[in-house]
């Protein structure tokens, strides 16, 4: 089954990768990027089966125009894939506000601008998949230094929960994908590392050092992620969220199990807060200092 793809954040990193691995499956991808003569080769390589379209998501009117050239190239648009975004490193504290919030306008607004785009074509044509790319960050959170990334992220899963809900009846499935580390250049030049203050060495520097300094890189392989995701979107069942790496799925897990043992701890204390339930009711006992 031939699907058509439009893919954003295509130059580089996952997503380029996704690019290449759907059209080595055959199938048709709208490849956009900010410098869409970036994938030349993949048009030497693939022929009119790949359209180069120039996207900065931050544009709603640019978006739109792109989903219309997608469309108007291939005819549908099956598998939506938000992939553009960056990290940069600062401490909450110091960090630029007006970089905190350029974060934010790419990693969750360039993901509402080209989602609302695509919903009436896919409302119109009754199917699609929209593939949203979170993070580990944005399922389990707390890593020090990205709070503008992890923020947008988090927003990410609550956006695409009502989008779910919303499209369903016209046939629309949404996945959010959340990888840990993968061998990508996320953590290289994509990513500016403002000072960092003596006082946030042992957290946001610890971080920042943990994402550059092993030797190895990180554990996750691109092409497997992409491999992984092009099989997914042939599917009838398809989750609502999946983790990819070994990180991403066992610190997804834990959290799963840490979130329950606590909603089950603390449910008749906040069954109470209703009229008609009972109040007061004992809290779980409190441990001693």
């Amino acid at each position: 089954m031939q699907q058509t793809w439009f893919i954003t954040g295509s130059s580089r990193g996952f997503g380029r990768t996704l690019v290449r691995a759907a059209l080595e499956a055959g199938d048709l991808v709208a490849a956009t990027a900010r410098r869409p003569e970036q994938l030349a080769d993949l048009v030497e390589r693939f022929g009119d089966r790949i359209r180069p379209i120039a996207l900065d998501v931050t544009d709603p009117a640019a978006a739109r125009a792109a989903l219309a050239e997608a469309q108007q190239c291939f005819g549908r648009i099956d598998v939506l894939v938000n992939n553009a975004g960056y990290a940069n490193v600062a401490p909450i504290e110091t960090a630029d506000e007006a970089d905190f919030r350029a974060q934010f306008e790419t990693n969750f607004w360039g993901v509402y601008n080209v989602t609302k785009a695509a919903i009436p074509i896919l409302r119109e044509q009754k199917s699609g998949l929209v593939v949203q790319f979170s993070s580990v960050g944005g399922r389990v959170g707390g890593s020090p230094g990205i709070a503008s990334y992890q923020a947008a992220k988090f927003a990410i899963d609550g956006f695409s929960r009502v989008l779910r809900a919303e499209t369903a009846p016209f046939g629309v499935k949404v996945l959010v994908v959340e990888p840990s580390g993968f061998r990508t250049d996320w953590a290289g030049s994509s990513m500016v590392v403002h000072d960092i203050p003596a006082a946030y060495a042992e957290t946001v520097g610890a971080v920042n050092a943990r994402l550059r300094q092993n030797g190895d890189g990180p554990a996750g392989d691109p092409d497997r992620a992409a491999g992984i995701l092009v099989q997914l979107a042939k599917r009838r069942d398809i989750p609502h969220h999946l983790p990819l790496g070994v990180h991403a799925a066992e610190a997804s897990i834990a959290l799963d199990r840490q979130l329950l043992a606590d909603d089950l701890k603390w449910r008749e204390v906040a069954r109470s807060a209703d009229f008609a339930e009972s109040y007061p009711v004992a809290f779980p006992a409190d441990p001693a200092h």
